[in-house]
């Protein structure tokens, strides 16, 4: 645990610092679409994610998911974050992306790092500013993209994420994702094909266009 954490870690925080997180932190770990937190949950841990990722989905009132943003090696969920501090339930859901090693930090250590080392507080300041740029940025994209615009975004987050051109994802997953049905979905990938964007395969999609 200890080498994941420097290595994920170790331009942000201190050597003492990596070395309490280490002490008094849990590691977690999930395999691929498992689900790291529910809406609904009480969040009594802060999660530092040491490799693999995670998406952030909200829910609306009929139960659709929206994708809000990916997190990465090195990244907290500063909606996490607010949940801990305020004791409230969680209003996402998170999943792991690919397989997921975490160290779930607890709230009385949380509180106490903000005074105690300036790399924390910067590390959660700058996290909630990052997080809130990617959730203006995804409403953006709702608002002013069109579908075949958000979807082809979206398909360069997953290779991104997966560090891999080739996304193993469904169609129907997909629609969930992007909150639209898997036959808009499928007309559009169809469509990116014939453009040349995308190579539509038996198991996977390959990016052209990164």
């Amino acid at each position: 645990m200890v080498k994941d954490l420097e290595e994920a870690y170790h331009l942000t925080f201190e050597k003492e610092l990596l070395r309490e997180i280490a002490e008094t932190g849990k590691l977690k770990t999930y395999k691929e679409g498992e689900k790291i937190i529910e809406i609904g949950d009480y969040v009594t841990a802060m999660p530092l994610l040491l490799n693999g990722a995670i998406k952030i989905l909200r829910e609306d009132k009929e139960g659709d998911e929206l994708l809000l943003y990916f997190l990465e090696s090195g990244d907290t969920c500063a909606m996490t974050l607010s949940c801990c501090l305020g004791q409230t339930k969680s209003e996402i859901r998170a999943v792991a992306e690919t397989d997921t090693t975490l160290i779930m930090v607890p709230i009385a250590k949380m509180e106490e790092w903000t005074s105690k080392y300036k790399s924390w507080r910067n590390f959660v300041f700058e996290s909630y500013h990052t997080r809130l740029t990617e959730m203006l940025d995804t409403i953006d994209t709702i608002a002013f993209l069109n579908m075949d615009q958000r979807l082809m975004r979206y398909l360069r987050d997953k290779a991104k994420i997966n560090q891999n051109e080739e996304v193993q994802v469904t169609h129907q997953e997909i629609a969930y994702d992007l909150h639209t049905s898997r036959v808009v979905i499928s007309r559009l990938l169809k469509k990116l094909e014939l453009d040349g964007s995308i190579e539509l395969r038996r198991n996977n999609i390959k990016i052209n266009d990164l």
